[in-house]
């Protein structure tokens, strides 16, 4: 299973860059993962808030394959304990979808189009965080929940 992790905005800040390359490195000793980062609309500038999450839903389409397994993050979606995530994850490996998308909307958020497209809608927080941050978040947890299904000590349950 390819574990993909695409974010729409600028690239990783150098504050972020490191932690995201050490979790995402942590996280190939158990699935392949790797990082896409989306910029925004070029016109973005020019474009009302629900113009831009059209145009940013577009071009996400337009990545996406029919196959591929979107987790879409948001405030409002389901939320889960990381041992949830990790189960979540060998559920996804023992049916073997061959690619999972972990997708951090734009700035605005992201376009019904997508909410409907996505197979889960998750919740890290219902706290709002820099879209930065949620890179960081993202891949931490998810290298946690690596370490859960092979039983190591980095989560301490």
């Amino acid at each position: 299973m390819k574990i993909q992790l695409w974010s729409i905005g600028k690239q990783h800040e150098h504050y972020i860059k490191e932690g995201v390359a050490d979790f995402t490195t942590r996280i190939n000793k158990y699935f392949s993962a790797e990082w896409k980062i989306i910029a925004p609309p070029k016109n973005a500038a020019s474009l009302n808030e629900q113009l831009t999450k059209k145009a940013e839903a577009q071009t996400i389409f337009s990545l996406l394959n029919k196959d591929d397994f979107l987790v879409l993050l948001d405030e409002r979606g389901k939320q889960m304990t990381s041992e949830q995530l990790a189960n979540f994850l060998q559920q996804q490996a023992n049916v073997s979808t061959k690619n999972i998308i972990f997708l951090i909307g734009g700035a605005f958020g992201t376009d019904d189009a997508l909410f409907k497209r996505a197979n889960l809608v998750w919740s890290l927080s219902q706290l709002v965080f820099p879209h930065m941050l949620v890179r960081l978040i993202l891949a931490e947890q998810l290298y946690r929940a690596c370490t859960i299904l092979k039983n190591e000590k980095y989560h301490h349950s």
